[in-house]
C-alpha cells in the first residue's frame, strides 16, 4: 500500500471520468484549492450522507475558493444514478481500476465490522492552489465529517 500523504506532499495528479462523461484532471484546477474525498460506494447510506453534506456546503465552500471532487470505484453510470437519486451538485469521479485511490493511500486494509478487509478507506485530502497537500485526513466518519472539515479549514 502507498504511504499516506502528509501536509506538504505533492498531490498525485489524475484524470478521471465524471458521472457526466467528461474528463477531470486535478492539475487543470491549479490556482484553486480542491477538496478531494474518497468514498467506498455510491448509493450506500454513509456515502449518501457524506455526499449530501458536501452538496449542502458546496456554495459556501466554492465562495471560500474550494472545489469538491468525490472519488469512488463506481462506474460513471452508477455515479449518475447517485447524483440523480440524492440531488447531488458536487463533481463525482470514477476510479474503477482504483489507481487514484491507491496513489492517495485511500485503498487498502481497513477494519469493517471488526474484520480486516481490503477496500476504500474513507479519506479527504485538501490540495492547495500550488498542488500541494494542505490537509490529509484518513479513516474519517461519514456523518459530521464535512462540518469538522469546515472547522479545520477555518470556515465556520
Amino acid at each position: 500500500m502507498t504511504e499516506r500523504l502528509t501536509v506538504g506532499d505533492t498531490a498525485p495528479d489524475f484524470t478521471l471520468t465524471s458521472d457526466t462523461g467528461e474528463s477531470v484532471t486535478l492539475s487543470d484546477l491549479r490556482g484553486r484549492s480542491v477538496i478531494v474525498y474518497f468514498y467506498p460506494a455510491a448509493m450506500t447510506p454513509g456515502c449518501s450522507t457524506q455526499a449530501c453534506d458536501f452538496t449542502d456546503s458546496l456554495s459556501s465552500l466554492q465562495a471560500a475558493g474550494y472545489e469538491v471532487l468525490g472519488i469512488s470505484p463506481d462506474e460513471p453510470a452508477m455515479l449518475a444514478k447517485f447524483r440523480e437519486s440524492d440531488g447531488l451538485t458536487i463533481t463525482l469521479l470514477s476510479d474503477p481500476d482504483r489507481s487514484t485511490l491507491a496513489a492517495y493511500a485511500a485503498f487498502g486494509e481497513k477494519k469493517l465490522y471488526g474484520k480486516l478487509v481490503e477496500g476504500v478507506i474513507r479519506s479527504t485530502i485538501v490540495v492547495d492552489p500550488e498542488g500541494k497537500v494542505a490537509v490529509a485526513q484518513y479513516n474519517v466518519k461519514a456523518t459530521g465529517h464535512v462540518a469538522k472539515l469546515r472547522r479545520d479549514l477555518g470556515l465556520d
